[in-house]
C-alpha cells in the first residue's frame, strides 16, 4: 500500500472515492440541466403552449429547487449521522428512477411531482461527495479535488446537450436514469471517510441541524456561505435556463437556442473551474478568487443586457463568459465544508448547495414581480444589483479557509 506521504497529486486525486464523487457529480449535472435543455420541446409535447411555457417552465424549475432544498437537509443530516457513503447510495438511487420517471410523463402535473422527486434525489450528491473529498485529500491539495469534480460535472452538463440533440427529450431522460444506476455499482467499491469513522466512536451530536442557529458565529457562517453563491444560480439557473425569452428580450433575431445556450455556459464553466482551482492553490487564498469571479460574472451580466448585442453568435459568446464566471461553484462549496467541524460538515455541504439553487425561486419569483412593471431587462438587471450587493457583503465577513485543518468536531 503506498504511504499517503508518498503519493503525488495525481494519485492521491486518483483514488476511487474521489473519482466516484467526481463520476456522480456528472451524472447529477447531466439530469440537473438536461430539464433546462428539454423544457421547450417537452413541454410542447405535452400541449403547452405559447406564454404558458413560460409560465409552467418555473413553476417545474421552482418545484425542482424545492425538491433540492428539502433534500439538501435531509441528506445532509443523514450524511453525518449514517455516513458520506449512505447518502452517495440513496441519493443517486432516488434520482436515478425519477429521470426514467420523467421519460414517461404525459401531464405536467406528473412531470412536476418528477421534478421534485429528481430534485430531492438530486440534493445529496454533491455535499456528501465534496465531504468525502474534502476529508480523504491531504488538505494541500484539497483544491485540486475540488476542481476535478467540479469539471466532471460541467462534462454531464456537456453530455446532457449531446444526448438531447442524438435523441427524443423522452430518451435523454431514460440515459440519465440508466448512468445513475451504473455509477451505483461502481460505488460499491467505495470506502467511508477516516474522518468520520473516527468521529463516530466519539460522544458527540451528528448531523444536529439545529446547531447551526444555536450558535450566532455558526448562523453567520453558514448563512453568508449561502450568500455568495447567489450569483452563481442567478445566471445559470435563470439567465442561461431562460435564454429564449431573455434573447428575444434584448432584440436577438435569430431564436435563442436553450441547448446551445447551456452548452456554451457550461463550456465556460469547465474553464472557469479549473481557473479558479488552480488560482486558490496559486494563491493559498480562496476568498480572493470567488471575489475576482463575482466581478466577472456582474460585469458579463451588465455587458449581455446593456451592450448592444444583436447577434446570435455573439449572444452564444456571452453564455460562454457567464458560464466562465459561475466557475467557483464547488469552490464556494469547499469553503462551506471547510467552515465546519466534521460531526456538521456533512450537513452544510450538502444543504448550502441547495439551498443556494433552492434562490431560483425567491429570484424568479422577484423578477416576474418587477417584470410586470419594469420590463425584462430591468427587472433581471435590478435582481442581479441586489444578489451581488448581498454576495460581496457576505463575502467580506466569510473566513479564509485555504489551510483549514479539518479533523475537529463543533461543540
Amino acid at each position: 500500500m503506498i504511504n499517503s506521504s508518498n503519493r503525488t497529486i495525481s494519485q492521491e486525486l486518483l483514488r476511487i472515492p474521489v473519482i466516484v464523487a467526481a463520476l456522480g457529480y456528472m451524472v447529477d449535472m447531466y439530469d440537473l440541466f438536461l430539464f433546462s435543455i428539454v423544457r421547450v420541446p417537452s413541454l410542447k409535447s405535452l400541449n403547452v403552449a405559447g406564454e404558458d411555457i413560460l409560465k409552467d417552465g418555473i413553476m417545474l424549475l421552482n418545484l425542482q429547487m424545492a425538491g433540492l432544498l428539502i433534500g439538501g437537509i435531509v441528506w445532509g443530516i443523514l450524511g453525518d449521522k449514517r455516513g458520506r457513503l449512505s447518502v452517495l447510495f440513496g441519493s443517486i438511487l432516488i434520482y436515478s428512477l425519477a429521470n426514467i420517471g420523467n421519460g414517461f410523463v404525459t401531464s405536467v402535473g406528473a412531470y412536476a411531482v418528477l421534478r421534485f422527486v429528481a430534485g430531492f434525489g438530486l440534493a445529496g450528491e454533491l455535499g456528501a461527495g465534496i465531504t468525502l473529498v474534502t476529508e480523504v485529500l491531504p488538505k494541500k491539495i484539497r483544491g485540486y479535488g475540488a476542481t476535478l469534480v467540479a469539471t466532471m460535472g460541467v462534462f454531464g452538463a456537456l453530455l446532457a446537450f449531446t444526448i438531447s440533440y442524438l435523441f427524443a427529450w423522452r430518451a435523454s431522460y431514460f440515459i440519465g436514469g440508466g448512468l445513475g444506476l451504473l455509477l451505483l455499482v461502481l460505488r460499491m467499491r467505495v470506502f467511508e471517510s477516516g474522518i468520520f469513522v473516527e468521529l463516530k466512536e466519539k460522544n458527540v451530536k451528528r448531523g444536529n441541524i439545529g446547531m447551526l442557529f444555536t450558535s450566532k458565529t455558526r448562523f453567520i457562517k453558514y448563512l453568508t456561505s449561502i450568500i455568495i453563491g447567489m450569483p452563481i444560480w442567478l445566471v445559470m439557473g435563470v439567465i442561461i435556463t431562460f435564454s429564449p425569452e431573455f434573447g428575444k428580450a434584448i432584440g436577438i433575431a435569430t431564436p435563442v437556442d436553450a441547448g446551445k445556450a447551456v452548452l456554451f455556459a457550461f463550456m465556460g464553466q469547465v474553464a472557469g473551474n479549473i481557473v479558479s482551482g488552480s488560482l486558490s492553490q496559486y494563491f493559498n487564498n480562496r476568498k480572493k478568487v470567488v471575489f475576482l469571479f463575482m466581478l466577472f460574472s456582474a460585469a458579463f451580466v451588465i455587458t449581455l443586457f446593456l451592450a448592444p448585442i444583436s447577434s446570435i453568435t455573439m449572444f452564444y459568446v456571452m453564455c460562454g463568459c457567464l458560464g466562465f464566471s459561475c466557475g467557483y461553484w464547488t469552490l464556494f462549496i469547499t469553503i462551506a465544508a471547510e467552515l465546519f467541524g466534521s460531526n456538521l460538515r456533512a450537513t452544510v455541504a450538502t444543504t448550502v448547495p441547495n439551498f443556494v439553487r433552492a434562490t431560483v425561486i425567491p429570484l424568479t419569483a422577484l423578477f416576474t414581480l418587477l417584470k410586470g412593471y419594469t420590463g425584462t431587462i430591468t427587472s433581471i438587471l435590478i435582481v442581479a444589483l441586489i444578489t451581488y450587493i448581498l454576495a460581496v457583503v457576505a463575502l467580506i465577513y466569510l473566513e479564509e479557509t485555504f489551510k483549514k485543518d479539518l479533523n475537529y468536531v463543533e461543540d
